[in-house]
């Protein structure tokens, strides 16, 4: 969609098309009603920085969207689709990788009763693998931060995608 399409769009129509950006209303909410945007840049700053910090309610109804790294969604949704693209550095044939992510998505689990999350969006799978081990040593309390950052970039890199000049 292009950006004048966006800014000149009904708030629901707006609303819409940010949604599988993140569903968290009040991210949504900030970033149509701060339309018009005078450039992609100014909407990409804007929405890096809406409704923080995100709530820890808000970051649970926000994980329930999100795979576990390695899988792959099979739903033609607009979501599912963007996690597939996200997700491709994953190669799904690379049994090594896939038993070591899915060992770790367990582990990560247990501890944190909730999926692992981060933007996997130019990441290989040695590179997320790395990054989910390190963080099985956080804290629930550095993992609640880290997990609000991860949302809140894979919305801003959905949103570049979803908006052109």
């Amino acid at each position: 969609m292009k950006l004048a399409e966006f800014n000149s769009a009904d708030p629901a129509a707006a609303q819409a098309t940010l949604r599988p950006c993140i569903d968290i209303s009040r991210w949504v909410e900030a970033v149509a009603g701060a339309r018009p945007f005078t450039g992609r840049n100014e909407l990409l700053e804007f929405a890096a920085q809406a409704a923080n910090p995100f709530t820890p309610a808000e970051v649970e109804a926000a994980m329930a969207h999100h795979p576990r790294i390695g899988e792959r969604l099979t739903a033609a949704s607009t979501e599912a689709s963007m996690s597939r693209s996200e997700q491709a550095g994953v190669d799904p044939a690379d049994a090594d990788a896939a038993q070591a992510l899915a060992r770790g998505n367990r582990e990560y689990e247990e501890k944190f009763g909730r999926v692992f999350l981060i933007r996997a969006a130019g990441r290989t799978a040695p590179e997320i693998l790395a990054a989910l081990n390190q963080r099985l040593t956080n804290s629930p309390e550095e993992e609640d931060t880290i997990v609000a950052q991860q949302l809140r970039e894979i919305a801003v890199l959905r949103l570049e995608g979803l908006i052109s000049e």
